[in-house]
C-alpha cells in the first residue's frame, strides 16, 4: 500500500472511527484502525465487537494493501501534523507516513486479523433526513440509563405505534419520547447508547438522507462516505406507555428560557438535596414558583409568569429538569402533572412530537 492523502481529511476520517477502537478488549487488534485501499480511495475502519464504523477518503492511490496500526496514536500523530499532502507507505508490517519535514514509522498487525461485523444480508431498508434524526436523537438519548445491570435500558428503543415511527429512552427515573415520521414498515430495534453517541458525532456536520438497515441483529447506519454498525441489545423493552398519565389535574405554560433560569438559579441551592427542588403552580397568581432549602447555605425561591390551570406542587430532580427544558424547541413549554406522587410531564406548547416525562421525589 502507498498512497498520498490530505492532513485535512485524514484526521477527520480517524476522528469519526478512532474513537470506536476499544483498549480494553480482548483481542489487542480492536485498539487498532484498519486501513486498507478499495474502488481506488482509503477506507479507515476500527470496531470494537459491537460497533463498527468505517470511512472512505479520497486518496492519490499507488499501490494497494491493507495494515491495521494503533489507532490513538495515529489519530494523536496525523492531528499533530501540518496542513498539506501525507504519503503513507505500507512496508510489511509498518506503515511509513512522510511529510515535508516529518519521518515517522508506526509498527502494525496484519490485517487478517482484523474482526469483520457480517454483513446484513435480508434487512429492513428505510431513511430519514439526517438532522431530523440527530435532533431527536439529541432529545432522546439524555435519558438512556448507564446501568450495565439493566442492558436494556441502555439502549434507545426505535418502534412503531398506529403507522408512526417513534424513538424513546427511559432509566426509570425519567422517560424521553420523539415521534419520528409516518412509516409503513414494521420496525422494532433496540440500539445501545453508546453507538448512537458516535453516529451524533457522525452527523454533526453531515446533511442529506441517513440510510438505515436492518434485521434481527444489527443496524447499519450510512451517510456520505461512512457507515457505523451496531448490534442490537437483546431483550423487551418495558412498555413505558403505560407510565405516561392522560389527564391532568395541573397544568401550566411558561417561557422555556424563564423557566429553565429560575431552576438554574434554585438548583444552586439543592446541592445538599442532591439536587431536589418544590416545583409548585398557583392559578390565582399565574405563576410557577421553584423552591430550595439548604440547612447550611440558606434557601431560594424564584418564580416565573405561567398560564395555570389547577394548581400543587411536586419534586422534582433540578438536573433532570434543567436537561429537559434545555433539549426542547420551543419558546414556551407546558409543565403537566397530578398531585406529589404522580411524574411530570414536560411538552412543547406547539406539538412537535416530544415528550418529556420525569418521576417524583419524596419530599
Amino acid at each position: 500500500m502507498k498512497l498520498k492523502v490530505t492532513q485535512e481529511n485524514l484526521t477527520k476520517a480517524l476522528n469519526y472511527v478512532a474513537r470506536v477502537a476499544s483498549t480494553r478488549g480482548t483481542l489487542p487488534v480492536l485498539a487498532n484502525v484498519l486501513l486498507s485501499v478499495e474502488d481506488n480511495r482509503l477506507r479507515l475502519a476500527a470496531t470494537n465487537l459491537d460497533i463498527a464504523i468505517s470511512c472512505h477518503i479520497g486518496a492519490q492511490i499507488q499501490t494497494g494493501g491493507s495494515l491495521t496500526v494503533p489507532a490513538r496514536l495515529l489519530q494523536d500523530l496525523i492531528s499533530s501534523l501540518p496542513a498539506g499532502v501525507i504519503e503513507l507507505e505500507q512496508d510489511d508490517m509498518r506503515l511509513k507516513i512522510r511529510t515535508d519535514h516529518y519521518k515517522s514509522v508506526i509498527n502494525g498487525v496484519s490485517a487478517e486479523e482484523f474482526p469483520v461485523m457480517p454483513a446484513i444480508e435480508k434487512g429492513i431498508h428505510w431513511s430519514i433526513p439526517a438532522q431530523t434524526f440527530k435532533e431527536s436523537l439529541q432529545q432522546v438519548i439524555l435519558a438512556a440509563s448507564n446501568d450495565e445491570s439493566r442492558p436494556v435500558l441502555t439502549g434507545l428503543y426505535i418502534h412503531v405505534i398506529d403507522g408512526k415511527l417513534y424513538i424513546a429512552s427511559t432509566d426509570s427515573y425519567r422517560l424521553a419520547e420523539k415521534r419520528l415520521t409516518k412509516t409503513d414498515k414494521d420496525i422494532t430495534l433496540l440500539i445501545p447508547a453508546s453507538a448512537l453517541q458516535d453516529l451524533l458525532r457522525v452527523l454533526s456536520d453531515k446533511s442529506g438522507e441517513l440510510e438505515i438497515v436492518c434485521d434481527q441483529q444489527q443496524v447499519l447506519f450510512k451517510i456520505a462516505d461512512i457507515e457505523l454498525v451496531a448490534r442490537l441489545i437483546e431483550g423487551k423493552y418495558p412498555d413505558y406507555r403505560k407510565l405516561i398519565p392522560q389527564n391532568f389535574s395541573t397544568t401550566a405554560i411558561l417561557s422555556r428560557a424563564e423557566f429553565t433560569n429560575v431552576t438554574k438559579v434554585t438548583s444552586l441551592f439543592a446541592r445538599e438535596s442532591a439536587g431536589s427542588v418544590v416545583v409548585s403552580a398557583d392559578e390565582s397568581s399565574g405563576s410557577v414558583w421553584v423552591r430550595a432549602v439548604a440547612s447550611q447555605l440558606g434557601e431560594n425561591d424564584a418564580s416565573a409568569t405561567a398560564k395555570v390551570s389547577g394548581g400543587g406542587e411536586i419534586t422534582l430532580n433540578s438536573r433532570y429538569l434543567i436537561e429537559a427544558l434545555q433539549v426542547i424547541d420551543s419558546d414556551e413549554v407546558k409543565l403537566a402533572f397530578n398531585g406529589k406522587l404522580e411524574p411530570v410531564v414536560i411538552t412543547a406548547v406547539e406539538d412537535d412530537g416530544y415528550l418529556h416525562l420525569i418521576m417524583p421525589l419524596k419530599s
